[in-house]
């Protein structure tokens, strides 16, 4: 592997810093950074602090503290590239002498000017909370935020089996460069590429990442972006079983954005049933995790994963051994019926989900709940309505009721997986033995944590922990 090697006080990091680094950081296989000790000219801060600083950058794999001579510390380490500021070039430079010797190369560049510090970050999140969590729903339904807290406590431990399309998100930040002079196309220009697991596969990461422990049973493609979600969720603790189709390749979505908005989502998919070989194998790897389950996630993106036929025999199965269903069948750009998934103790569609399994785009919400749940014979029923929030339509005192709760997050930046992490904290805390009122309050709050983020990261307690004792201001 090549290396390059940048060395500087790192006061305070600026966005010179965030272009050379980043400069150096693609001329090599691996970049290494030096940080001056205290002492040095220039250098203000505890060089603790400093180091901290610069190991937090993504594009940075190794940094320490140069306890010795520049000189010396070079001939240990005989990096193949030592990248300074181009401002250097003119100087007298101590590193000259010595990458010479080794066949090293000194480079001199500031790098891109135009780079954003942000992107270069990572997307670090903001240090405070967007979330405004509303009071009246509780109080109608008699409980606090304090109950929610316990009811995150009882989800350790639950043993959940998700099944589902696997999909893998990968986010092109670009710099918009303007218009074409030949024709009226927008021009940008890639910075970084960052790549998530998403679909069922994050269903599955964000109930690892609240306590449960969890397995997978999906389809892949005999490719890269089918091993890269496997390492992902086995890194992640999730017990991942995901058989190969070698007619389709892995789900990959490439979504392209600058200036914090997405400009185009390109698909790379096919959406044709899997066969009956590959529908056995599926049957057999989720019985065998039923036999121990708590609790079984339909997460369906009808890209072909879940054939009726498999369904059918799933939620046989489940109902035979008592295991607690919930389903979730998106149609962002493809026709799906979420009462297919007969028999869920929930089913979280959006209205445009509820209204295509009804054929009925001209009843008002609470009807469509209401007549969602009888077709699907579900237990209880969350209607997303994105920036309006979401309507809940479940069992109070005996009766039937819906209620309306407003969405969380008044300044989201990332609305992808929305729908996913509330379905997923839904159903848990169902399972659980939370009432419904409070289990749907919880997924609003998965939710809304969800899109503070750009990109699909699993969900942790921590987060959603931070976010109850979080005073609203």
């Amino acid at each position: 592997m090549r290396t390059a090697f940048v060395s500087g006080n790192f006061s305070v990091l600026h966005p010179g810093h965030f272009r050379l680094l980043k400069f150096a950081a693609e001329s090599a296989d691996r970049l290494v950074v030096g940080v001056n000790p205290n002492g040095t000219p220039g250098a203000f801060g505890a060089q603790e602090d400093r180091l901290a600083a610069v190991r937090s950058l993504d594009m940075v794999d190794e940094a320490f503290i140069l306890e010795s001579s520049l000189p010396e510390v070079l001939e240990r380490l005989k990096p193949e590239v030592v990248i300074k500021g181009k401002e250097h070039e003119s100087r007298l430079n101590v590193e000259n002498a010595v990458v010479e010797r080794y066949g090293g190369k000194l480079l001199f560049s500031s790098g891109e000017v135009r780079l954003s510090p942000q992107a270069l970050l990572g997307g670090s999140e903001a240090g405070f909370s967007t979330i405004r969590k509303p009071g009246d729903f509780p109080k109608r339904h008699g409980f606090d935020l304090s109950d929610l807290k316990a009811a995150l406590g009882a989800l350790e431990g639950m043993r959940v089996v998700v099944v589902g399309d696997l999909i893998v998100d990968t986010y092109v930040n670009c710099d918009p460069l303007g218009m074409s002079q030949e024709d009226p196309t927008l021009v940008v220009t890639p910075v970084e590429e960052t790549t998530f697991v998403g679909g069922a596969g994050i269903v599955a990461a964000h109930a690892r990442g609240l306590g449960a422990q969890v397995s997978f049973v999906s389809v892949v493609g005999a490719d890269e972006q089918g091993r890269f979600a496997a390492r992902l969720l086995d890194d992640l603790g999730v017990d991942t079983h995901l058989l190969q189709d070698v007619t389709r390749p892995t789900t990959h979505k490439r979504r392209y954005r600058a200036k914090g908005k997405t400009l185009l989502r390109v698909n790379h998919l096919r959406q044709h049933p899997i066969d009956q070989e590959l529908t056995a194998a599926m049957m057999e790897a989720v019985r065998e995790r039923l036999d121990r389950a708590d609790l079984l996630l339909f997460s369906d993106f009808n890209y072909g994963c879940l054939p009726q036929p498999l369904v059918n025999a799933l939620i046989g199965m489940a109902s035979a051994r008592g295991v607690v269903m919930a389903a979730d069948s998106q149609a962002s750009s493809q026709l799906a019926d979420i009462s297919r998934f007969k028999g869920m103790d929930l089913i979280t569609p959006t209205e445009r989900e509820a209204r295509l399994a009804l054929q009925d785009f001209q009843s008002g919400l609470a009807v469509i709940a209401q007549e969602l749940q009888k077709k699907a014979r579900a237990k209880q029923v969350v209607i997303t309505l994105a920036e309006e929030g979401l309507l809940a339509y479940g069992p109070d005192g005996g009766e039937y009721r819906a209620d309306l709760l407003p969405a969380f997050n008044v300044s989201p930046r990332d609305v992808a997986g929305a729908g996913d992490s509330l379905f997923m904290a839904t159903a848990l805390s169902l399972r659980a033995g939370v009432n419904f009122w409070q289990s749907t309050y919880l997924g609003a709050l998965a939710a809304a944590c969800q899109v503070s983020r750009i990109g699909n990261s699993p969900l942790t307690r921590s987060d959603l922990v931070a976010e109850i004792e979080w005073l609203d201001g």
